[in-house]
């Protein structure tokens, strides 16, 4: 019996490491499914009072806006690199450049407008968490965005002109309205919410569990 297509809310921040680690567990997990879905990403701001030009380490940063002991920030980074280290990813927290994110959420959803969501969120969390990227200002993310093939003018004068913000605060009220306060949130067919960066194999059950309700649902059995 052919499965029901699927489709997948996910709302994340690109300065959130965990919903980069979770991108790609979630990643393997569809790989693991045999069933159409689609992906579609949404906006979330963790810090939106962030600074565009923050200036300090991530450790000063989560120290200070946190109240967390810079000893336990070091200790809690290091537990994380080697979380994304277990998934290929080589996250660099010395030469991160923390800031608001509020612009780079823009940017994607000019990127989804011109079909290439995704490949501008990858781009986007590479080059914050690995490359040491300053994702705050308009021109670094309208060279990123020529690097996945959109036009880089384009990209640029839409973010000069916020032409997105009205999308991206969309996206924050649909977050307020179901409840969600951490990312990743992945919400599949509408109904059901699974929050954090759960294992291939949660992601993968889930999936299936969810295309047999809808089966089952479509067959009119209860």
């Amino acid at each position: 019996m052919t499965k029901p297509s699927l489709t997948v809310d996910i709302w994340s921040d690109i300065a959130c490491p965990w919903c980069y680690i979770g991108k790609r567990k979630f990643e393997e997990g569809r790989r693991a499914y045999d069933g159409e879905v689609e992906v579609r990403y949404h906006s979330f701001e963790l810090s939106p009072d962030t600074p565009v030009d923050f200036e300090g380490s991530e450790v000063d940063f989560l120290a200070t806006h946190k109240g967390m002991p810079a000893g336990q920030v070091r200790q809690m980074l290091d537990r994380v690199t080697a979380i994304a280290a277990e998934v290929g990813l080589t996250y660099d927290f010395g030469t991160l450049r923390h800031t608001n994110t509020l612009l780079a959420h823009q940017a994607l959803h000019y990127a989804k407008a011109e079909g290439k969501q995704h490949d501008l969120l990858e781009r986007l969390f590479a080059a914050y968490f690995e490359q040491g990227r300053h994702l705050g200002h308009a021109e670094e993310l309208a060279d990123l965005g020529a690097e996945v093939g959109l036009d880089r003018e384009a990209l640029l004068a839409a973010l000069e002109a916020q032409t997105y913000a009205d999308d991206v605060r969309a996206d924050l009220d649909q977050a307020r309205a179901l409840g969600i306060s951490g990312v990743p949130f992945f919400v599949i067919d509408g109904k059901y919410g699974v929050s954090g960066a759960q294992s291939p194999e949660t992601f993968t059950e889930v999936l299936e569990h969810v295309a047999a309700d809808e089966a089952r649902a479509g067959a009119g059995v209860e």
